[in-house]
């Protein structure tokens, strides 16, 4: 137990036992303080009209002045939001204090926990600290410490692994940050030719050039391009050089409490997949990445926002981290996978093709796409419910679409099989459903 001092506040424990509470780092009043120049910046871009009227009335004595109320205003909140947070780990949940006039706390269960993530944004990393990111199930938003000093993060993310996994609270601090064994890295250049290879890159490229170029040659309107031109740019961009920065360097680790991953150029993060949470893996593979055999491995995890396991990876290599997340499941081959039935095409012409299916003891695997391929691989044990639908249309030529539900809101879809085969697999499905949460893993750190 430590004595109460700067970084450090007393609180009492239901059964009279005083519970040590910490603060952030001291650092965070730098960047709680923006809040009140948000404000006032976030007024002046909605109405900027006024804003400019405004502003040209104001004197220079009346602008020093403002100044001088802002600037300290700013900061005092800044500090009073930093002296009123904080935060204790007890021996089942974390709590988090907040709120200058209206208080509250957070009581996040350690065994609710899906994931901690640990981020350093590129000034945090110049000063030495980050921020602490908290998957829990049943909450779409993350619950976060910004900021900590980077040591004490990463110690905190391990404390709160350790509890979340059931080691004693006296063990907890003892256990420390789980060893990892790096399985994968990309190479950047790898990373860069990929994108290059993306047919999205040329797309969103190709509509930054043209479609301003159109409006300019139908209004003359440099205004009407500008605004255009913008917004497409800035998607090209982040389709190309904001995802080579974003996956830069990217490793994906193994350890006790899941597969980890270190990424980011500027801001440099590191995610956990937790172990058993993964619902769904998908293995993508764009048309000009076959010659070399690259796929992109993404995923669905119960709620977790984490969404990619490999950015671009030999497929051998992704299969065998495939093989890691998902124990005891092999992908299927593609020619494993069974085409729907040739009458399909007259639902869909020429892109039935791409669509394919296999079932294994393990998976129910669904293939979609001719031109950009997506293996979707869902293990037994996490499908949440099995539908079958059948249009008009699909009625005439005897298909259905086979649906397969997952815990983390999101559908497989098995397309175009006959209907025949889908009221078969309707049934099996859930079956195989049933048994496999029978026999799953429960889903615990560190097990």
């Amino acid at each position: 137990m430590t004595a109460p001092g700067v970084d450090d506040a007393v609180q009492e424990k239901p059964g009279g036992e005083r519970l040590a509470e910490r603060r952030l780092h001291p650092i965070t009043p730098l960047r709680r303080a923006w809040a009140p120049v948000a404000v006032v910046i976030g007024w002046a871009v909605h109405d900027p009209d006024q804003a400019q009227r405004q502003l040209t009335r104001l004197t220079t004595t009346t602008l020093l002045l403002a100044l001088a109320v802002i600037v300290p205003a700013a900061a005092l909140y800044g500090f009073l939001t930093w002296w009123f947070t904080h935060f204790a780990v007890t021996d089942t949940e974390l709590r988090i204090r907040t709120g200058l006039l209206f208080r509250r706390t957070a009581h996040i269960r350690l065994e609710r926990i899906q994931a901690v993530d640990v981020t350093q944004p590129l000034l945090a990393r110049v000063a030495g600290v980050a921020k602490l990111r908290l998957d829990v199930v049943g909450t779409d938003k993350k619950d976060e410490l910004a900021f900590l000093g980077e040591r004490e993060a990463r110690a905190l993310r391990a404390e709160l692994l350790a509890r979340a996994a059931g080691f004693a609270p006296e063990t907890a601090h003892e256990v420390g940050e789980a060893p990892s064994r790096e399985l994968l890295r990309t190479p950047p250049r790898d990373l860069a030719l990929s994108l290059v290879l993306t047919g999205a890159t040329w797309l969103s490229l190709v509509a930054a050039v043209v479609v301003p170029s159109l409006l300019w040659w139908a209004t003359h309107s440099l205004w009407t391009v500008f605004a255009t031109a913008v917004p497409l740019l800035g998607a090209a961009g982040a389709s190309s050089v904001g995802r080579f920065v974003t996956e830069y360097d990217w490793t994906v680790g193994e350890s006790p409490d899941g597969l980890r991953i270190d990424h980011g150029l500027l801001d440099r993060t590191h995610e956990t997949v937790p172990p058993g949470r993964v619902q769904t893996v998908r293995i993508v593979e764009p048309l000009l990445w076959r010659r070399r055999n690259w796929v992109r491995v993404e995923l669905d995890v119960a709620g977790s926002s984490n969404s990619v396991l490999v950015p671009v990876a030999p497929r051998e290599v992704a299969e065998a981290v495939v093989a890691r997340v998902l124990p005891g499941v092999v992908v299927p081959p593609p020619s494993a996978l069974s085409r729907p039935p040739r009458r399909a095409g007259r639902c869909v012409p020429l892109w039935w093709r791409g669509h394919g299916l296999a079932v294994t003891d393990a998976v129910f695997a669904s293939r979609q796409g001719l031109l950009r391929r997506s293996l979707a691989l869902v293990p037994h044990a996490k499908v949440q419910s099995v539908r079958l639908t059948q249009g008009p249309w699909e009625r005439l030529w005897r298909v259905a679409d086979v649906h397969v539900d997952t815990g983390a809101n999101k559908t497989v879809t098995a397309r175009l099989r006959d209907a025949q085969e889908a009221a078969e697999l309707l049934g099996a499905q859930a079956e195989r459903s049933r048994t496999g949460r029978k026999g799953a893993r429960p889903d615990r750190w560190m097990v």
